[in-house]
C-alpha cells in the first residue's frame, strides 16, 4: 500500500511538472503566417479579367503538384504571362462570349489554367502542347515560346486551348460516336506520330494526331477548323489529293457543325468567323 501511495504522488508531481513545462514552451501566439500576400499589378489584372468575369483562376506560379515532376518543366516568364493571357482571352474567351454569350462560357469553363513555360516532351519524342483533366483544369506548355507577332506561333498555341476546350464541351455534352467512328475506322492507332500531317491528311485525318483515336479526332477536326479561317480551311482541303480523303473529312466537319447546334445552340461557322477576326485583331496589336 505504501509502495501505492508512493508511486501516486510521483505520478502527480510528474503531471504538475510536465504542465508547468508544456505551459512554458507553449508560444505565446501562431508561428503560420495568415496574411496573404500582397496582389500585384499582374495578380489583379487577372482578378479583373479571369477570375471575376470567368471564375477562372491561373496558376503562373510554380506548383509541383499540378505538374508531372518526372518531367523538367518550368514555370512561365513572368514578364510573358500577361501577353499569354491576353492572347487566351482575345481569340478564345471573347470568341465564345460574343457567340455564345458570357454565361455559356462561365458555365463551361475550366476552373483553373495552369502555364508552364517550357516543353513536355515524353519519350517517343512527341510533344504534348496541353492537358485538360477532368474538364476542371487546363495545362498550357510553352507558354514562354509564344509570339505575338508570328501567326503561325500564335495559331499552334491557341489550338492547344481549342482542342483542349473541346473535350471540356464533350465532357458535358456528348457528340456523336457512332457516327464518327464509322468513317475512318480503320485510321486510328496508338503509333499515330509515326504517320506525317500529310499523310494522315490522305487518309481522311485533319492530323496525324486525329488517327490516336476518335476523341482526338473530333477535338482536332472542331480546334483546327476553329484557327483558321474559311479560307485557309478550304486551302488546306484543296491540297489533299485523295476525293475520298477530303469527303472523309467533310463528313468529320458535318459533325461537328451539327454537335455545337444540337447541342448548344450555337453557329460554328460564326464561331471561326469570329476567332478569325480577333486572331487578326491579335497580330495588329488591337
Amino acid at each position: 500500500m505504501k509502495i501505492i501511495k508512493q508511486y501516486m504522488a510521483f505520478l502527480a508531481i510528474a503531471a504538475i511538472a510536465f504542465s508547468g513545462c508544456t505551459h512554458e514552451d507553449q508560444p505565446e501566439g501562431s508561428q503560420l503566417d495568415v496574411i496573404n500576400p500582397p496582389q500585384s499589378t499582374l495578380d489583379n489584372w487577372i482578378t479583373a479579367n479571369y477570375s471575376n468575369p470567368y471564375n477562372i483562376n491561373i496558376q503562373y506560379k510554380w506548383n509541383q503538384n499540378t505538374v508531372d515532376n518526372n518531367r523538367y518543366l518550368y514555370p512561365p516568364q513572368e514578364d510573358k504571362v500577361q501577353t499569354v493571357l491576353e492572347i487566351i482571352q482575345k481569340i478564345w474567351l471573347d470568341s465564345y462570349t460574343t457567340i455564345a454569350g458570357r454565361a455559356f462560357v462561365k458555365k463551361i469553363a475550366p476552373r483553373e489554367i495552369v502555364m508552364v513555360g517550357g516543353m513536355n516532351l515524353d519519350l517517343t519524342g512527341t510533344i504534348t502542347l496541353g492537358l485538360a483533366e477532368g474538364g476542371q483544369r487546363v495545362t498550357l506548355f510553352e507558354t514562354d515560346n509564344v509570339d505575338v507577332t508570328d501567326r503561325e506561333n500564335v495559331k499552334r498555341f491557341i489550338h492547344t486551348i481549342q482542342h483542349e476546350y473541346i473535350h471540356i464541351l464533350n465532357q458535358h455534352k456528348p457528340y456523336d460516336e457512332k457516327s464518327m467512328a464509322k468513317i475512318t475506322p480503320s485510321g486510328y492507332t496508338a503509333n499515330w506520330y509515326a504517320t506525317s500531317d500529310q499523310d494522315a491528311n490522305e487518309e481522311g485525318f485533319i492530323t496525324a494526331y486525329a488517327k490516336s483515336n476518335i476523341n482526338e479526332d473530333f477535338a482536332e477536326m472542331a480546334s483546327i477548323m476553329l484557327i483558321n479561317s474559311k479560307d485557309e480551311y478550304e486551302t488546306f482541303l484543296a491540297g489533299i489529293h485523295s476525293e475520298t480523303a477530303v469527303a472523309a473529312i467533310r463528313a468529320k466537319e458535318a459533325i461537328v457543325v451539327k454537335y455545337f447546334k444540337r447541342e448548344f445552340n450555337l453557329d460554328f461557322y460564326a464561331l471561326r468567323d469570329e476567332a478569325e477576326k480577333n486572331t487578326t485583331a491579335v497580330l495588329n496589336g488591337n
